[in-house]
């Protein structure tokens, strides 16, 4: 017969049986399927070599106020111009960046260069341009919340002018169309074929019932930030109602098409890499970046919904010295030497194509954004913050990284589940998973305040926590439920000197399918880029004035 000491060792055993047991049984109800018991096995091996601490923290009162829209955005010399003027007599535009970058994306600030060069005079003076490539979603913040105003603006499309507009801004369309584009849903030809079998086309319509019947993966970006985005959620609700996008109707078929789409990407170039993965049947990008990208083009490009025509706008009360040089700058860009070259870069492609709907207004715009909030908070996320406390991130780095926990928490909605981890030499969980109403914001705002650095890095360590927290918090309490999606966020300098490495965790984290959003503090970006890039989530540089609105729009895209 065993003695006590004996029954204590059996005792532990068992117990450790059964919870690798029910730790497995967890995975694969998070995930799906009894694929992923490996993954679980061997996340479940790690965690036993892991020290972790369970931390108490006193609630502190907690702003839920979000941050006036001026006061997020940087300082305009995070935009230095792509082109500087040559003259005191000169006009400043903003530009959207497929236009307004280099190489391919340089149509315009190639012409913009000419355009100094040529020293063209006005009234006996000669003038200039000044051009800043800046997002249109961005841009169009920096211009309605008076931060910086541009004399003129040219958005992708004419949706964001419309929104300005409706915002009070006087801003006058002088040029519909400075250069074409399309926005476009690109299928793999497979899917498009599938899809053509049984819906006949390939339209808006289809994609939303396709989406709708879970018959296809597709990813969309922000329409907080993104025209292609924008575009896409405002044909979607003119496709379910065209004589109203906010009806009843419209509202319902968007609620049953949103809960399927696995990826809102937060950029372009994310929703690009997710693409190139493979994770994807289907994902929306213009025309101009479709035809620049070849490792892209085994997906078909469909074009849908509003042209991207690159319009601009006056922008306020421009004296008549100022406009006069604009309308001589538009003119300059309809040479035909400019429109061939714009041609050479990709833009001018399907002129033929029309869009079906007619004009929407900023207000019912605006709206549409709202709804799609709402629709996409209706299915919420569940996520663990794991922030780097370790001895490098003393000082700047982490009053920084407390801001961004404390100002970007206004953004995550209330319906979501969040929990905190925190990590040096061993790792803290700061504050189990739990949903994001004022009781959980205060205590997630209590503990980000207590943070202190000090100590080594174990980064990894600390994700594997935050992934063994996300598997027991889907299964367990009375917040389960199959369908939440797992997030993790790391907030970190990129570097780690101490327990796991990435090579023991990467399987893991691609087995089970969790996206890891990293943000980084005077940091080792391509490091913090790796770890996002097993899953294709997004990384972000926070070393610049403007991390708070960087993180309003990537929760905006995922909380």
């Amino acid at each position: 017969m065993p003695n006590n000491s004996d029954k204590k060792v059996i005792l532990r055993i068992m117990g450790a049986a059964v919870g690798v047991f029910i730790l497995v049984y967890l995975g694969i109800t998070l995930i799906g399927g009894p694929d992923d018991r490996n993954a679980v096995e061997k996340l479940e091996s790690i965690i036993e070599d892991i020290n972790v601490n369970t931390v108490t923290h006193d609630p502190i009162p907690v702003d839920i106020t979000p941050e006036n829209l001026k006061d997020t955005l940087p300082d305009i010399s995070s935009y230095p111009p792509q082109v500087r003027e040559t003259t005191s007599n000169y006009i400043e535009i903003f530009s959207s960046t497929e236009k307004a970058g280099s190489g391919t994306d340089g149509w315009l600030t190639e012409v913009a260069q000419d355009f100094n060069d040529a020293r063209i005079t006005i009234d006996g003076k000669q003038v200039s341009v000044r051009l800043r490539g800046i997002p249109s979603g961005e841009a169009a913040d920096y211009i309605t919340s008076g931060k910086y105003r541009p004399d003129a603006y040219t958005p992708s499309n004419e949706l964001w002018g419309e929104m300005i507009i409706s915002q009070g801004v006087k801003a006058e369309l002088v040029e519909k169309r400075l250069v074409g584009n399309v926005a476009g849903i690109l299928l793999t030809k497979a899917k498009k074929d599938e899809l053509v079998n049984k819906y006949g086309a390939i339209n808006t319509t289809t994609i939303i019932d396709a989406v709708a019947n879970d018959e296809l993966d597709m990813g969309y970006t922000n329409p907080f930030a993104s025209s292609t985005g924008l575009n896409f959620l405002i044909s979607a609700l003119y496709a379910i109602d065209s004589s109203n996008l906010l009806s009843d109707r419209a509202t319902a078929g968007f609620e049953s098409f949103q809960p399927n789409i696995p990826v809102v990407a937060y950029t372009t170039l994310q929703m690009r890499e997710a693409a190139k993965s493979g994770v994807l049947d289907c994902f929306v990008l213009e025309y101009q970046t479709y035809v620049n990208t070849p490792d892209i083009r085994y997906y078909e490009f469909n074009p849908f919904g509003f042209r991207h025509d690159n319009p601009m706008y006056a922008i306020g009360e421009l004296p008549e010295e100022k406009r006069q040089i604009l309308d001589e700058f538009v003119e300059f860009t309809q040479q035909e030497k400019y429109q061939a070259l714009a041609t050479e870069y990709g833009f001018d492609g399907l002129d033929e194509y029309k869009s079906e709907a007619g004009p929407v207004s900023g207000d019912v715009t605006i709206q549409a954004q709202r709804l799609w909030k709402e629709v996409k908070n209706a299915k919420p996320i569940y996520a663990v913050f794991v922030a780097d406390v370790s001895g490098s991130m003393d000082g700047e780095p982490l009053n920084n990284l407390k801001r961004s926990l404390l100002e970007g928490q206004k953004y995550i909605g209330g319906d979501n589940l969040v929990g905190l981890v925190s990590y040096s030499d061993d790792v803290n969980i700061d504050l189990p998973v739990a949903k994001f109403d004022l009781d959980q914001r205060s205590r997630f705002a209590g503990a980000v305040y207590d943070l202190q650095a000090g100590g080594s890095t174990a980064t990894f360590d600390a994700i594997a926590v935050a992934m063994n927290m996300l598997i027991e918090q889907k299964a367990a309490g009375p917040n389960r439920d199959p369908n939440l999606k797992p997030r993790i966020f790391v907030l970190s300098d990129g570097e780690d000197n101490k327990g796991h490495s990435l090579g023991n965790i990467r399987e893991i984290v691609q087995e089970l399918g969790i996206p890891i959003y990293t943000i980084g503090y005077n940091a080792n970006i391509p490091s913090l880029e790796e770890i996002s890039s097993i899953n294709e989530a997004a990384c972000i540089n926070a070393d610049s004035d403007d991390v708070v609105y960087k993180l309003r729009n990537l929760f905006n895209a995922e909380l």
